[in-house]
C-alpha cells in the first residue's frame, strides 16, 4: 500500500511577534516552500494564564528576564483582526489557515471562522471543560499528547466522542514539549504504539532542533508533521530558536516528499528502473572449458558468468547428467 501524503504544517505559533506584516511574510514563505497549512495560536492571556504564572525555562532564556509569563503572552496575541487578514491572506495563495486555541472562547471564535481543523495544544489535553465545548462541534481534530500517557489520551478522546466528535476525525499528534526536545525523549515509537492502542491516524508534532525527527516519523507512519517555522532563530521570542528557518524547512518538506515516494507499495518485485539490469546483473550456466558433443555435464565442465540470457543458474541441477547435444567452447553459454 503507498503511502498517502503527508499533511506538512508550518508552525508559526507566536512566532510572528504580534506583527501582522512578520505573520504574512510567514504565510507567504510557507507556501512558497510548498507546506500544506500554516497555524497560529489563539488565546486570551486573561483566559491562559494568571498573572504571576512563572515561564517555563526555555521561555526564561529566550525572552525579556523580568517579564511574567502573563505579560510575555499579552504581547504575544494573535488580535482578531489579524486572525481575519491571515485567514484572507492565506485563501488568496490558497494554503490551509490553521490554529490552536488555548481557551473556550477562543475555541468559540474558531468556530465561528468556520476552521476546517481544531488543533488541541497538549496543554489542553486533560482540560475537561475546553474538551466538552471542542467535542460538541463534531470537527476534526489535532489532538496533541506531549506529556500525556495512554490512560490520559483515551480519555481525553472518550471525553471528545462523548459530547459529540465522532472517533474518524481525530488524528493522534506524538509530541515533547520541550523546547527544544533532546533527541533521546523524542521517543518516536511512541507513534507505532498509538496506532495500535487507539486504531487512528497519528502525526508527530516535532519540537528537535532539525529535521531527522520528522523524517523518521514519516518512515514510521506519521499521516501530519508540524514543526515551528520562523523566518530568523535569531529573532526574539520563545519559540524562534527551536524553529526552523526557510531554507531549513523547505529541505524537510522535499525530504518527505523523496520518503513518500521511496516508501513504495511494498511488493517486493523487480522496480521498472531495474529491470533493464536482471539480463546483466544475474547470471547464466555456461561451459567452464571446452565440452564434446556427447559428453555428460557436470560441476568439474559447467559454471556460472554473466549475462543472463541463458539457463538460470538455479536450475543447474537440471542439466547435470544431461548429455551435450553438441560442442561447447569455454565460456559459451549452455543450451539443451
Amino acid at each position: 500500500m503507498t503511502k498517502k501524503k503527508t499533511f506538512i504544517i508550518a508552525e508559526a505559533g507566536v512566532n510572528h511577534n504580534g506583527s501582522l506584516k512578520i505573520a504574512k511574510k510567514l504565510i507567504l514563505n510557507a507556501k512558497i516552500i510548498g507546506a500544506d497549512a500554516i497555524k497560529f495560536q489563539t488565546f486570551k492571556a486573561e483566559n491562559l494564564s494568571t498573572r504571576n504564572s512563572p515561564k517555563a525555562d526555555y521561555q526564561k532564556k529566550l525572552t525579556l528576564k523580568n517579564e511574567t509569563q502573563f505579560k510575555m503572552l499579552k504581547r504575544l496575541e494573535f488580535s482578531e483582526r489579524m486572525h481575519y487578514q491571515c485567514i484572507e491572506y492565506c485563501k488568496k495563495l490558497k494554503i490551509a489557515f490553521l490554529s490552536s486555541a488555548f481557551d473556550e472562547d477562543s475555541l468559540n471564535f474558531l468556530k465561528k471562522l468556520q476552521l476546517p481543523v481544531f488543533k488541541v495544544p497538549s496543554g489542553e489535553l486533560t482540560n475537561y471543560i475546553y474538551l466538552k465545548k471542542l467535542g460538541s462541534f463534531n470537527k476534526k481534530i489535532y489532538l496533541s499528547t506531549g506529556m500525556a500517557n495512554l490512560k490520559e489520551i483515551d480519555l481525553a478522546i472518550k471525553t471528545l466522542m462523548k459530547f459529540g466528535t465522532k472517533k474518524k476525525n481525530i488524528t493522534l499528534l506524538h509530541c515533547n514539549t520541550e523546547y527544544p526536545t533532546p533527541f533521546k525523549d523524542a521517543n518516536l515509537k511512541s507513534i507505532i504504539t498509538l496506532k495500535k492502542k487507539f486504531n487512528l491516524e497519528v502525526g508527530y508534532s516535532d519540537h528537535t532542533e532539525s529535521i531527522e525527527a520528522s523524517l523518521a516519523a514519516v518512515t514510521l507512519g506519521a499521516s501530519v508533521i508540524e514543526k515551528h517555522f520562523t523566518l530568523d532563530k535569531n529573532m526574539s521570542g520563545p519559540d524562534h530558536l527551536a524553529s526552523l528557518e526557510i531554507d531549513e524547512f523547505k529541505q524537510l518538506i522535499n525530504k518527505i516528499r523523496n520518503i513518500e515516494i521511496s516508501l513504495g507499495n511494498g511488493i517486493k518485485q523487480a522496480s521498472n528502473s531495474e529491470k533493464k539490469n536482471l539480463k546483466i546483473v544475474r547470471k547464466s550456466i555456461v561451459a567452464r572449458k571446452k565440452i564434446k558433443k556427447g559428453e555428460k555435464f557436470n560441476y568439474e565442465n559447467l559454471t556460472v558468468k554473466r549475462p543472463g540470457t541463458g539457463i538460470n543458474p538455479m536450475n543447474i541441477i537440471k542439466i547435470i547428467g544431461k548429455v551435450a547435444k553438441r560442442n561447447f567452447m569455454p565460456d559459451e553459454i549452455i543450451t539443451e
